[in-house]
């Protein structure tokens, strides 16, 4: 619900006119730096994808790209390696807020590895960024989630 409220979460009216369509992977238009160059990608979906962005711009980290993908099923396997062959020396790194055993890590988790198999790339398998196994999609405590929250994004653009 926060993305309602998102400064950052808006899109132009043109890209919901004639012409257009649902794209199931959106690139990173603030990578700014050749794809070669691009260290890690870290995909994502969802409202993490403003913070790892916030974070990046903050701390000036220029060879991290990051990729949302919109759509998990069906798998957008011919968009997805479009963006991931851009970044052919990069890690790739799969970052959710959710636990792992929750959210989309068991469902990207091998159909992203057997895409990497396919592509010229040096990344063979991602990598899970997110929160540990949990019976509880929440922790219960906002210092606590504020902690995790900060920790997780730090460690994804840092691994």
């Amino acid at each position: 619900k926060s993305l309602l409220r998102h400064k950052k979460a808006v899109s132009k009216l043109v890209d919901f006119g004639p012409g257009s369509s649902f794209k199931r992977v959106l690139p990173d238009d603030g990578c700014s730096v050749d794809g070669k160059e691009v260290q890690k990608v870290i995909l994502c979906s969802g409202k993490i994808f403003f913070d790892l962005v916030a974070t990046r711009e903050e701390k000036e980290i220029h060879n991290v790209a990051v990729v949302r993908v919109e759509q998990y099923y069906p798998f957008p396997k011919i968009s997805l390696s479009r963006e991931l062959e851009k970044y052919p020396n990069a890690k790739v790194i799969w970052c959710q807020e959710e636990p792992k055993n929750m959210g989309a890590w068991t469902f990207m988790d091998r159909r992203i590895e057997e895409l990497l198999l396919t592509l010229d790339v040096l990344a063979k398998r991602p990598i899970y960024v997110g929160r540990p196994e949990s019976a509880s999609p929440a922790t219960g405590s906002n210092a606590r989630h504020i902690r995790e929250q900060g920790k997780l994004i730090d460690d994804a653009l840092t691994v």
